[in-house]
């Protein structure tokens, strides 16, 4: 496994090499080395909204089956493997009073504590700790869940940092537009569509009718430990957030929040309300990127730079896969950031570097 290296100063930095991209063994290693240690989005706590209520997933990144489950009112987030022989407990969402497995019957309470088992009578030592299923961190931001396997990165903070711009808004009150939701398969490395992502440098020669929403002078990227925002000012005062006094960004047009939690979410807040794009990671050639959108005011849907967000995608979707081709070159090995319009692609390499190479 190669070590990298990315200089902390982004003048001096070069961008990460395109092995990076091309090796099969490091597409690999960064299940174990950043997803298991990072936080993915699940969904809207609507899914378990009814007591009983259990709804499967598997974490992002890491192959992981995990459950919502409702019990008492209280969402847990628990293993979706039986503690017998290993078998998936829940293929659907569904309402139930308790988990129950389909392969031999062993029955868990909905908060994942070990009920009943057949032909067990003659068991010494058992039940176990271990036959109880195991219960996964979780954590609610306004609607929203977000799960880990334990030992990730402080989350708080990421929370905290978005919770300061947008929290004027009445979070509670997104609702789940299924109909807008799209899923996008590219040709392309998970990590180069985050690289396009986090750069505003693009925007003038990829996407035209952004850039007539967008004050290009003025677009700003702020960074944190583990995650960053890239705040999209608007030309003029139209389709624009209505800050309230004592805010930050009070007296600011602003058209657009862009933040970024890695090492694959990305929320991006519109005065509509909330499009979520999860970047899946399928091979080392190819991704799929989930857009789902949670709106509170219709009337002001598809304006500014809330607009067009299937178009700008496939604007992207062009650039980061003849990135990708070009990560096979035989000439190319690695390039230099603007410490101008760079900053969010710098920090994410630097991240990737510093999980990849923790012992």
């Amino acid at each position: 496994m190669p070590k990298y290296e990315i200089h902390p100063e982004i003048e001096l930095a070069e961008t990460m090499p395109s092995s990076f991209y091309r090796s099969a063994e490091v597409f690999e290693s960064l299940s174990e080395k950043v997803f298991a240690k990072s936080w993915q989005f699940v969904g809207a706590k609507e899914l378990v909204a009814e007591e009983g209520m259990v709804h499967p997933f598997t974490l992002e990144g890491t192959g992981e089956p995990m459950l919502l489950s409702n019990s008492g009112g209280e969402v847990k987030c628990l293993s979706n493997v039986c503690t017998h022989r290993g078998d998936i407990l829940c293929d659907q969402p569904a309402k139930a009073r308790n988990i129950t497995c389909a392969y031999h019957g062993r029955r868990f309470n909905l908060d994942g504590k070990f009920q009943h088992m057949p032909q067990f009578k003659a068991a010494k030592g058992f039940p176990r700790p271990e036959d109880n299923l195991h219960e996964f961190p979780l954590q609610q931001w306004g609607p929203w869940l977000f799960a880990s396997l334990g030992n990730a990165y402080y989350f708080s903070d990421v929370l905290e940092a978005m919770q300061s711009k947008v929290g004027f808004m009445p979070l509670e009150e997104f609702k789940l537009f299924a109909d807008r939701g799209k899923d996008y398969h590219i040709n392309a490395h998970w990590a180069l569509y985050c690289d396009n992502y986090l750069e505003g440098f693009h925007i003038p020669f990829v996407h035209a009718g952004l850039n007539e929403a967008l004050d290009y002078g003025n677009y700003e990227t702020v960074l944190f430990k583990h995650a960053n925002l890239q705040i999209g000012y608007a030309e003029g005062e139209e389709n624009t957030f209505d800050f309230p006094e004592g805010h930050e960004d009070f007296g600011k047009s602003i058209a657009a929040y862009y933040f970024w939690v890695f090492p694959n979410m990305m929320f991006n807040f519109y005065p509509w309300g909330l499009s979520v794009n999860v970047v899946k990671p399928i091979s080392k050639d190819e991704t799929k990127v989930s857009f789902i959108s949670y709106v509170y005011d219709e009337s002001k849907l598809d304006l500014g730079a809330g607009a067009w967000l299937d178009k700008v995608e496939q604007e992207d979707e062009e650039v980061v896969e003849g990135v990708h081709r070009g990560m096979k070159s035989r000439v190319y090995n690695t390039g230099r950031y603007s410490p101008e319009m760079e900053k969010g692609v710098h920090h994410f390499h630097r991240l990737l570097v510093e999980f990849l190479n923790a012992e």
